[in-house]
């Protein structure tokens, strides 16, 4: 007899066992932190999994940075936004990299299952809060900047649904 419950399918030993480590990764260190290497679809990138659960701050994703620089981004992030500082997308942050600033932008809901899908093993339907962390070129252009270099904003892609800033107007608001 149907009751109107839905339910979700049941997890293979593997996503089981990534679950569980999840788990343990937020309940230590507050966040677990996902690398994803280069393929052929695009740049490398690695986000967090697990603040929003426990502190109930947005998760983290940075593209087509090194994965070590990317891991210091995001473990900065959370620990302060854990402490409850607040990251407002468009405005520069001159203390998270020695020679650059940062920004961030809220990531489009479309681009979870793809950028942030072992989060849904945390967060079944995607219920939670992301944003992207940005981070400009070697001679500080941005990726949406009409004279950045060739492919940035192909490597570092904007996880907005327009791939452009939506949360500030650039150059009038923010970068």
């Amino acid at each position: 007899m149907h009751n109107g419950d839905v339910s979700t399918p049941a997890l293979n030993p593997g996503e089981e066992n990534l679950r569980r480590w999840l788990l343990e990764q937020a309940e230590v260190h507050g966040h677990a932190i996902i690398n994803v290497p280069q393929d052929d679809e695009g740049a490398m990138y690695s986000f967090s999994v697990g603040a929003w659960r426990r502190f109930g701050v947005a998760e983290a994703v940075v593209v087509g940075l090194d994965h070590e620089y990317a891991e210091v981004l995001i473990r900065t992030y959370v620990d302060r936004a854990s402490r409850g500082e607040r990251f407002l997308p468009g405005k520069l942050y001159f203390d998270f990299l020695e020679n650059a600033p940062v920004t961030f932008e809220r990531v489009f809901r479309g681009f979870y299952p793809e950028f942030l899908g072992s989060a849904f093993l945390l967060y079944g339907s995607g219920d939670f809060a992301a944003v992207q962390i940005l981070v400009p070129s070697g001679d500080g252009k941005w990726p949406w900047q009409r004279d950045a270099p060739p492919g940035f904003a192909d490597w570092q892609l904007l996880l907005t649904e327009s791939g452009r800033p939506e949360s500030w107007a650039p150059g009038v608001s923010g970068p």
